[in-house]
């Protein structure tokens, strides 16, 4: 996919980042970064700390040191209150999506603007029947999230994590334990986000079929660090015995 981001500001950026729990060094000296409107996938085998990146990003985790930049302001020295102002600019689709159990789908999306926004009833359930809408889920409003697919469910975690109009979205795993004409819907709806919004986003997966279709680049991570960054292409020609094994055996 031909990245149309080139040239414009980083609008993520990290460097020399590092995080480890107890003995065990899960990131070490991850240098990456992100610009405006652009995909880029986070690729590597389970366990070697593509989650924890997201999680370091997002302020939900600390590193152990390292720098992480986002719209220009250094978060990991922010206080709480300061870094729920980042975060209200970052949208966060979760593995599982983490939808609330006891509240319907329409709930569900309208909990962010309950706690962040001060639209009127009306405005808000306007807002969340626009924000189904554009999942194809507004049909399924009154739904519980035990009563849909795990498709399904995941395309409400994404019109939850659109409600405040973030300016960057975090993707963790957005086509695990799907099958593949609802893993292709999804990233479908991913290339539409950037499309229509011109969304900055970063997507964890070890599904590099999908990462090939609805992103602009990839980075591989392997022992905490990233092994390459580039196209799918740039990675089919790294001479590199790791990254021919991580494609060979992601095929």
């Amino acid at each position: 996919m031909k990245n149309p981001a080139q040239n414009r500001q980083p609008i993520v950026m990290i460097h020399d980042l590092r995080k480890s729990f107890g003995s065990q060094q899960v990131l070490d000296g991850i240098d990456l970064a992100v610009v405006q409107g652009e995909t880029l996938a986070v690729l590597g085998r389970s366990g070697i700390g593509k989650s924890v990146l997201l999680k370091l990003i997002i302020g939900l985790q600390k590193p152990d040191s390292g720098s992480i930049v986002i719209q220009g302001q250094e978060i990991t020295c922010l206080d709480l209150n300061q870094l729920n102002e980042i975060r209200k600019k970052i949208g966060f689709l979760f593995q599982g999506a983490a939808l609330y159990d006891s509240m319907t789908v329409a709930e569900n999306v309208a909990f962010p603007l309950r706690r962040h926004t001060k639209l009127s009833e009306t405005e808000r359930k306007e807002r969340v029947r626009d924000l189904l809408a554009s999942v194809g889920m507004e049909e399924d409003h009154q739904k519980l999230p035990s009563q849909i697919s795990g498709g399904m469910q995941k395309r409400v975690g994404l019109a939850r994590a659109l409600a405040l109009d973030p300016e960057i979205l975090l993707f963790d795993e957005p086509t695990a334990g799907l099958d593949p004409i609802t893993a292709t819907e999804i990233g479908e709806l991913i290339v539409e986000l950037k499309k229509q919004r011109s969304i900055t986003s970063v997507v964890v997966t070890h599904d590099i079929h999908a990462a090939r279709a609805f992103t602009d680049r990839m980075a591989l991570i392997d022992n905490g660090h990233v092994v390459i960054e580039g196209t799918f292409s740039d990675l089919q020609k790294s001479r590199d015995q790791f990254i021919h094994r991580f494609l060979r055996e992601a095929a």
